[in-house]
């Protein structure tokens, strides 16, 4: 027999309850605008517009002004990841194991359209779309890669929510 562990035995799962989370907001502010075609090319005085306007000004050329493949990645994340990141905490809270096959699909995709395609062509693709500042954007970034790989190795064992008896 086979029980999960409640959350307050689960720390690690408590830590990607909050990431999670927050990516869920994050998708939403910063993947839904640019996705949809706001112009962050100038401050408006919204928040979230001159919010990705600093980051993109700053740290993200290519953010700024978008080309049509970086829309695609950006809706993915608001159209496809932040629901998934929704039912991602509700399973994580409440330890169930059919979460494991659709996180490791997520971690891998994520890992190779940011990791990879977004990556690759901030630091190594035209010199008018690289990074103004690599820390900054690195700063901002990073977190979206490590923590799905962080989830892929949590997800590797069979039932990642359950001692057996």
């Amino acid at each position: 027999m086979s029980v999960s562990l409640p959350l307050r035995d689960r720390k690690i799962d408590i830590f990607f309850v909050v990431l999670f989370s927050v990516f869920t907001v994050t998708s939403l502010i910063s993947d839904l605008l640019p996705t949809v075609g706001v112009d962050f090319s100038r401050p408006t005085g919204n928040f979230f517009v001159d919010s990705n306007y600093w980051y993109a000004h700053d740290a993200d050329p290519l953010f700024m002004h978008p080309p049509d493949w970086m829309r695609i990645v950006t809706g993915l994340s608001a159209f496809v990841y932040m629901p998934f990141y929704v039912v991602l905490v509700l399973a994580l809270v409440t330890g169930k194991n059919w979460i494991q096959l659709p996180a490791v699909m997520y971690a891998t995709m994520i890992v190779t359209l940011t990791g990879i395609v977004v990556f690759g062509v901030e630091f190594f693709g035209d010199p008018a779309t690289r990074t103004g500042d690599p820390a900054k954007f690195l700063a901002f970034n990073l977190a979206y890669v490590l923590v799905p790989l962080l989830l892929l190795i949590r997800m590797r064992a069979p039932l990642p929510f359950t001692r057996r008896f």
